[in-house]
């Protein structure tokens, strides 16, 4: 391990000494800040909240806006805590699960599981949980940093999931892990490339979604479950969710399969709102006009 990635390592085992509380208070001050900066990214927040909430009036905006960045900078200081208080430790802070018994009814059927995981409360986290319950493959785009991965392989330690590359040979592992009864893990809501997806609604206007979970359920037959973990109020801790599949993700159609499984997603936004990663641009331009342009914010 390079010298500065394990200086950082060192950095996140010292401050993930403080309480989940204290940290949560300042992803907070992180959040007021960034409101106070107003930049792209609360832009983008803003834009996504309106095209979710077109019912809400400006002040009912605003404090949505305020309450979804707050816990944006929670979910960047939480981290500390997941990652440098090691794996056992940051498990220690679930006091609840609801839907496990999906989960161990999934597994038993021997025909593997595919675990749909939104950017929602803290997914990393989740990861741990799910990697306790039983070994995991995920699909990921590597860091732009190299070194990074090094920190993120010190930090999983021994409740790492295997991190398969999303190219086509990252997706043949995924397919031959499946076929043997095994469990990936996917970004449901992850922007596909140009040409890998289909438009279907979420939260009531189309969004490009990735065809490729459906296809992995359509031709292998797994169980597909929603999963994430929700952020407790006052730093207490968090509820791991697990959550049945809507009917026909795994249809011939691809636009049908899609539109279930952005129900899924969203099945889930609907019990932690403000948990979501709003800020991310999961719809495209109508015509020349970009929801994300700050002229149309």
């Amino acid at each position: 391990m390079r010298a500065d990635i394990y200086l950082l390592y060192l950095l996140l085992r010292l401050m993930a000494l403080l309480p989940l509380r204290a940290l949560h208070a300042i992803g907070g001050g992180l959040g007021r800040l960034l409101l106070w900066q107003r930049g792209q990214m609360v832009q983008n927040t803003a834009a996504n909240l309106r095209i979710a909430g077109p019912s809400l009036d400006d002040a009912a905006q605003a404090a949505l806006l305020h309450e979804v960045v707050i816990e944006s900078g929670k979910s960047v200081s939480e981290i500390i805590k997941v990652w440098g208080a090691g794996a056992e430790r940051a498990l220690s802070l679930v006091h609840e699960v609801r839907g496990e018994a999906l989960l161990d009814a999934a597994l038993a059927t021997g025909k593997g599981v595919i675990i749909a995981a939104p950017h929602l409360g803290c997914w990393e986290l989740l990861n741990y949980w799910l990697c306790r319950k039983t070994p995991m493959a995920i699909l990921y785009r590597p860091p732009r940093i190299a070194a990074v991965e090094q920190l993120l392989r010190k930090v999983r330690g021994a409740l790492a999931p295997e991190q398969v590359r999303a190219d086509g040979a990252g997706v043949r592992t995924l397919y031959k892990r499946l076929a043997a009864g095994g469990t990936v893990g996917i970004l449901p809501d992850q922007k596909p490339r140009a040409g890998e997806g289909e438009f279907a609604p979420f939260f009531d206007r189309a969004a490009l979604t990735m065809v490729l979970l459906p296809r992995l359920a359509a031709r292998t037959g797994a169980t597909v479950l929603f999963a994430f973990a929700e952020r407790l109020p006052r730093g207490t801790g968090y509820r791991i969710h697990l959550l049945p599949a809507p009917a026909r993700l795994d249809d011939a159609d691809p636009v049908v399969a899609c539109t279930a499984l952005n129900q899924g997603v969203q099945d889930c936004v609907e019990l932690a709102f403000a948990q979501y990663q709003w800020q991310y641009k999961r719809y495209s331009a109508d015509g020349l006009i970009s929801p994300y342009d700050r002229e149309n914010g």
